[in-house]
């Protein structure tokens, strides 16, 4: 069984002072503990059609499935409880990551190398291997070029995408007719995006939606609204994992020195992931090269991967690079990405979550004030939602604070700085799939309800009058129930902030994020004065900070 056959190792000699899930905590625990909620469960052999592969694809990390198709086969429980009478939704919070895109320039340059790649492997067989073996390879291989070869541009808005935000619009006005009932003012709608051109481009076509019919312009009668988006270098809310120094790894030697003593983040991680999926992708290789009969290599299997999972969710191809693989195959590859996005935005490391601090504030305090407003009877229209578009380096962090996915028993450990296990691999059941938690367009929405004073007394059991105010979490629009709030899908406010949120402000932004060294006792001894010119040699030949756009390479 390859489970046995994996070798976790450690390849850290040093310890995170902001979380005891050091990779050396973690071993394999196979199977886990199957959960109470229904879970997907890969499937048995079969065809590639009943495996499912056409929708079921994901992208350098978090699956790139169709966001409906997630939606309907959500690992949480759909059984949500009925919202008791008397209560009603007087805010929302959405944070959802952008919609289909397009491959990036970095994917589109691999591909092209694919290409070229493929061709050498056909070409050498058509010299060595006989006429009869030279059929088992699929025709397709002969002559394959990239769909996107010669573009010099990627990473955009395609319109599947534009399609999945704006009808996201749509049902969110929808479900919640007396939130987007009142005409539109900035300050009542809030909506930010980062600064990535297919992020504002989803508050776009999700604004057409939830507010088409409400204006004047076309025949659809749209109308403006505004979208604010902060500099990428100081989103704190939404791109926290640019301005996180323990996690996006700035090459300098500082952090380097950091990185050597002390600090963990994701740089160093990435290639520790790889060895952990290493073994998985080595009897792939094998398996290739024997049912084929082409040289393969582990670079070619994960090209190959990557490419069945862009014709299979962008171009609805499913015959080409996804039928080189059996559906056992599939499983073990949707396993490695899984456990990539655990590792490295996920709970596998308490700094991938944590300096996703701001975002959660900043959910709280959105719900404060509307307590306060609501309870003061305060003037003029409040504030009735805050709406995000960002990345997946976004929502999956967002979702770990809320502490989803997990048991409660799991939950207590991540509060307690205690390791999780890994996600187990295939056959067992596991409730951490990247392609239900982040998938293009994937979101999570917190909605505040206000309960009458009779019906808070029924739900809650203290019959607290003040506790009048109840949170549900909605994953890809499904309720959820919480871990941290006794597997409830209605959880009181107070509680949501005792249970969920407080046990993280323990921490902080700045003590996550922030680099902590302590130099060699010979490297923190006095200097000799600098003179003038010494000084200003020194400021003229100090290195500048990389280009942000260079830490993008990998954004999803």
């Amino acid at each position: 069984m390859l489970a046995n056959d994996v070798r976790w190792r450690s390849l850290y000699a040093c310890s995170s002072p902001f979380s005891s899930l050091a990779v050396s905590s973690f071993r394999p625990r196979w199977p886990m503990k199957p959960s109470t909620s229904a879970a997907i469960s890969p499937p048995s052999p079969g065809k590639l059609s009943d495996f499912g592969i056409a929708n079921n694809m994901h992208m350098n990390g978090p699956e790139m499935i169709k966001y409906e198709i997630a939606r309907e086969a959500s690992v949480v429980d759909a059984s949500s409880s009925a919202i008791p009478d008397g209560c009603e939704p007087v805010h929302l919070n959405l944070v959802a990551r952008h919609g289909t895109r397009s491959p990036t320039k970095k994917r589109i340059k691999e591909l092209d190398g694919l290409a070229i790649r493929l061709e050498a492997l056909v070409t050498d067989a058509k010299q060595i291997l006989e006429e009869d073996v030279l059929q088992k390879i699929p025709t397709w291989l002969w002559g394959w070029q990239s769909p996107w070869k010669g573009r010099g541009k990627g990473g955009e808005l395609i319109s599947k995408g534009e399609v999945e935000l704006y009808q996201l619009g749509v049902r969110i006005r929808d479900r919640f007719p007396t939130l987007f009932g009142e005409e539109y003012h900035p300050d009542t709608y809030h909506i930010r995006a980062t600064q990535v051109p297919r992020a504002s481009a989803s508050a776009v076509a999700f604004g057409m939606g939830m507010f088409s019919g409400k204006g004047s312009l076309g025949p659809g009668q749209h109308r403006a609204f505004s979208i604010v988006s902060e500099s990428r270098a100081s989103d704190l809310h939404l791109r926290f994992y640019d301005t996180c120094e323990t996690y996006k790894a700035p090459d300098s030697d500082i952090a380097l020195f950091a990185a050597f003593c002390m600090q963990k983040y994701r740089k160093n991680k990435e290639p520790e992931v790889e060895k952990m999926k290493e073994p998985v992708i080595d009897q792939i290789v094998s398996s290739l090269i024997s049912r084929y009969h082409l040289n393969f290599t582990n670079q070619d299997v994960k090209s190959l991967w990557f490419l069945c999972k862009q014709e299979a969710s962008l171009l609805d191809i499913t015959n080409q690079a996804c039928s080189l693989f059996n559906p056992s195959e599939v499983s073990l590859l949707e396993w490695t990405d899984d456990l990539e996005v655990f590792m490295l935005k996920g709970y596998g490391e308490s700094v991938n979550y944590r300096m996703g601090l701001p975002l959660l504030e900043d959910v709280v305090q959105s719900m404060e004030k509307t307590i306060n407003s609501e309870k003061e009877m305060a003037s003029g229209s409040p504030e009735k939602a805050r709406l995000r578009f960002a990345h997946a380096e976004t929502v999956v962090p967002f979702t770990c604070l809320l502490g989803l996915f997990l048991e409660e028993s799991e939950f207590k450990q991540i509060q307690r700085e205690q390791p999780l296990s890994l996600p187990p691999l295939p056959p067992s059941i596991r409730n951490w799939k990247g392609s239900m938690i982040a998938p293009f367009a994937g979101n999570n929405m917190l909605a505040l309800y206000k309960c009458s004073g009779n019906t808070s007394k029924n739900i809650v059991s203290s019959g607290d009058q003040r506790a009048e105010y109840f949170v549900r979490v909605f994953h890809n629009e499904i309720a959820v129930p919480l871990p941290g709030c006794g597997q409830k899908d209605f959880c009181q406010f107070k509680d949501f902030k005792e249970k969920i949120v407080n046990p993280h402000l323990v921490h902080d932004f700045n003590s996550v994020c922030t680099i902590k060294m302590k130099l060699p006792e010979s490297e923190s001894q006095p200097q000799k004065p600098c003179s003038f010119m010494c000084k200003l040699s020194n400021l003229l030949g100090r290195k500048t900070t990389k280009p942000v756009n260079e830490s993008q390479k990998n954004e999803l």
